[in-house]
Parts: structure tokens; C-alpha cells; sequence
């Protein structure tokens, strides 16, 4: 029974603090809807501020699991040496996709609490979201490094940076790729396509050839004058 009253207040506050931001959701909010008392929550996480880093944890901290799980998979096939760069990418951005288009298990109410903590931001909590997501990241970047050798660090960095920005926007749903989209997207709904076409779309970015600096740019064009 405390593990069902556990979930019963993590699953009202996710969808509260998506609905109505952090600020504007009460704890009596949150145990109203989730038919507990106010003690329950005091019980099982402390503090408002404790149960909304709860809410993240439970959907990130599996996600980035599931990240690590499948680039150990394909560590163990390739050893030290590169791992094919569209498997990588695969490993890393696949996962989130599941968690987004996620209709039963509660992922498409999560990205739209993601949304809220973008548009409300919070410095604590973004240093609490960055901290779930710093050992995945931390695996990965080692793994990129290897699989894209012509890429110096600094702009290894940048595009994976970029992929992170791309994937989010790709999480947000069809909904949001279609009022932005100037044409008709085919296959939007489908997340095992969507996931495809994202990965193609990112292998060519990351593989791309490094361009010149701007200073080296701007060198060859008053030479060519």
C-alpha cells in the first residue's frame, strides 16, 4: 500500500506541475488529487521541492538506464574499438523517443512537465536534472570521441549539444512538429519511423566535415578578392 500512495502522489504531481507549473500547484493540490494526505507526502518525500526532483528521477533516471544498458551492449561487441555511428546514436536518442510517445505508462504527460521546466525555469532543479543525465552523458562522449576521430573536442562538444536540441524537439510530439512543420510530416505518429529518420538526419550532422573557422573564412575571401 505505501508503494501504490508512493506512485498515486508522484503520478497526480506530474501531471499538476504539467498542468499548472511548480509555483502555481500546491501540496494540497497534489494530495487532493491523489486522495493521500498531507502527512503521506511529508512520509514518503519531505518537501515539495524533494517530490518534484522525485518526478524527474522516476522517468529520467530508467531512460538514461536504458541508455548505458544498450551502449554497454555495443561496447561489448566492438571492444575499444569505434562503434558504427548510427548504432550509437540509435543507443543514445531511442530510448528517450520510447519515453515521449509513451501513451500508457504516463511519457507523454512527462514531456509536457519538460516543457513546463523550460518555460518556468528553476536554477536548483535544472542542476538536479543536468546531475540525472551527467553519467550517460559522461559514458557517451567517449564513445562519440571514437567514432568520430576528425572531430576536435570542442566541436564534438557543439554536436552533441546540437543532437540533444534536435531530440527534444523531437520529444515534444507530434502535435508541436506539426504547427511548426511548413508541410505535412508523414509518419510524425509513428515513433518507430520518426526514430529512424531522426537518426539518419543525425548521423549525417555528426559525420559531418568540420568547417573552416570564421577568421579562416574570412581570410580566403579577402585573398580570392
Amino acid at each position: 500500500m505505501a508503494g501504490d500512495t508512493k506512485e498515486s502522489i508522484l503520478d497526480a504531481a506530474e501531471a499538476l506541475f504539467g498542468a499548472q507549473g511548480f509555483s502555481g500547484t500546491s501540496l494540497r493540490n497534489i494530495t487532493a488529487a491523489a486522495g493521500v494526505n498531507i502527512a503521506s507526502v511529508n512520509y514518503h518525500f519531505g518537501s515539495k521541492e524533494a517530490l518534484i526532483e522525485a518526478v524527474f528521477a522516476r522517468r529520467l533516471l530508467p531512460m538514461n538506464e536504458a541508455r548505458l544498458q544498450r551502449l554497454g551492449h555495443l561496447e561489448q561487441a566492438y571492444g575499444t574499438g569505434a562503434i558504427p555511428l548510427r548504432d550509437l546514436v540509435g543507443a543514445f536518442i531511442a530510448p528517450a523517443m520510447e519515453l515521449s510517445r509513451d501513451t500508457e505508462g504516463g511519457g507523454q504527460q512527462f514531456v509536457r512537465l519538460l516543457g513546463r521546466s523550460y518555460t518556468e525555469p528553476s536554477e536548483w532543479l535544472h542542476e538536479r536534472v543536468r546531475a540525472m543525465y551527467g553519467d550517460a552523458i559522461e559514458r557517451f562522449k567517449p564513445a562519440f570521441a571514437r567514432s568520430l576521430p576528425h572531430l576536435p573536442t570542442d566541436e564534438l562538444y557543439w554536436r552533441m549539444h546540437f543532437m540533444i536540441g534536435v531530440l527534444a524537439y523531437c520529444m515534444a510530439g507530434t502535435d508541436m512538429m506539426r504547427l511548426i512543420a511548413s508541410c505535412r510530416l508523414s509518419d510524425a505518429s509513428d515513433t518507430g519511423a520518426l526514430t529512424q529518420r531522426l537518426i539518419t538526419f543525425l548521423e549525417a550532422g555528426l559525420n559531418a566535415p568540420v568547417a573552416p573557422a570564421p577568421e579562416a573564412m574570412t581570410l580566403k575571401a579577402g585573398e580570392a578578392g
